[in-house]
């Protein structure tokens, strides 16, 4: 029976780089070892959420975020050094300042949005009328609807932080970015090269965090951390059971997993780490799709690399050019010092 896959193993593998990170910015050993915990403890629980790809920016961003909390705590303390008051202690003025301010924050968000998403919102939320009533209302379906609420939440609570902050993003990316992270929508945070942003934007790092805390994990998808031959197993494996949701023939299930085996295996040999996302997909209709990320040193020519015949090692015979003919679609996206993404779908049924 193949073990759950594990993401305790790879958030662990952030250990050093976290250290690196904190350490650069905080002076006392013991204090940096609990940021680096508490960092951990944060990036263990949103990483069933981050999408693929994104978990080591992620978890310097989250980083970033524990030292400037830690450096905010003490320059308070100091100002407030005078004082024989527990500051720790609740100050009904102030909690109510912060409750008048939480309202106007949640005013001035719901006015960002459109009439119609700010009409459909609150009759929903706070008039309790359900979907169906609304679509027959817009003249849509209740499917429409729900979608059309879930994107609404997720741009209320972008708008929400952005006025609680009082900031406004500094780039055209960055709403998008934020809108992705918010929805918890995976393929547009890829479609965005979200982790990348997040390095390069501290407003937008800034707030990604309470946004993937909200985003909400799927239950028909598995990640494994690849770096040992193990793990070549085990997403062999993952793929194969997943797969078997969809009622692949026994040889389809083989055929899937092979391909894996390949893809992985270019992870281990040539990247030393990375990651293997296996996923259903119903559009434009039911399949398979695994997507092979690593952030190795790339592929030189990848028109060579999958060129019928080529191989770079003793390995079942296939490599690359093997996998794509054993699966339906096969992409290969490479840049040399920054790693590859294979992504390949088989496709349940008839073509």
């Amino acid at each position: 029976m193949r073990d759950e896959p594990r993401p305790h193993d790879d958030v662990a593998a952030l250990i050093p780089m976290l250290r690196r990170v904190i350490g650069a910015r905080v002076d006392d050993a013991a204090t940096a070892d609990d940021l680096v915990q508490e960092t951990l403890v944060r990036v263990l629980a949103a990483a069933a959420r981050v999408e693929p790809g994104m978990l080591e920016p992620y978890a310097i961003v989250t980083a970033r975020n524990v030292v400037a909390s830690l450096w905010r705590e003490q320059d308070r303390h100091r100002r407030n050094r005078h004082r024989v008051v527990d500051l720790d202690l609740p100050d009904s003025p102030d909690q109510d300042l912060l409750a008048s301010e939480e309202r106007t924050a949640v005013a001035e968000a719901l006015a960002r949005l459109t009439d119609r998403e700010r009409a459909t919102l609150l009759a929903h939320e706070v008039s309790g009328q359900d979907t169906r009533s609304l679509a027959a209302e817009q003249g849509s379906t209740a499917g429409a609807v729900a979608a059309q609420l879930n994107r609404t939440r997720a741009r209320l609570r972008v708008e929400y932080l952005l006025v609680r902050e009082n900031v406004e993003p500094p780039t055209e990316r960055c709403r998008p970015v934020l809108l992705a992270l918010s929805g918890g929508d995976r393929r547009r945070q890829r479609e965005v090269d979200a982790g990348r942003h997040l390095l390069e934007c501290d407003v937008c790092a800034q707030l990604s965090q309470p946004l993937m805390e909200r985003a909400q994990p799927r239950d028909d998808e598995v990640r494994i951390p690849i770096s040992t031959d193990a793990d070549i197993v085990a997403a062999r494996q993952a793929a194969r059971e997943l797969a078997a949701r969809l009622g692949f023939a026994r040889t389809e299930l083989t055929i899937i997993a092979t391909a894996v085996s390949e893809v992985t295996r270019n992870i281990v040999r040539f990247a030393g780490t990375g990651e293997v996302v296996v996923e259903l997909v119903d559009r434009p209709r039911r399949g398979v799709q695994v997507t092979a990320r690593d952030t190795g040193p790339g592929i030189p020519d990848v028109e060579k690399a999958l060129a019928d015949g080529y191989s770079t090692y003793n390995g079942l015979g296939l490599g690359l050019p093997g996998a794509r003919r054993l699966m339906d679609e096969f992409a290969v996206v490479s840049e040399m010092g920054r790693g590859t993404t294979v992504t390949m779908t088989k496709w349940c049924g008839e073509r």
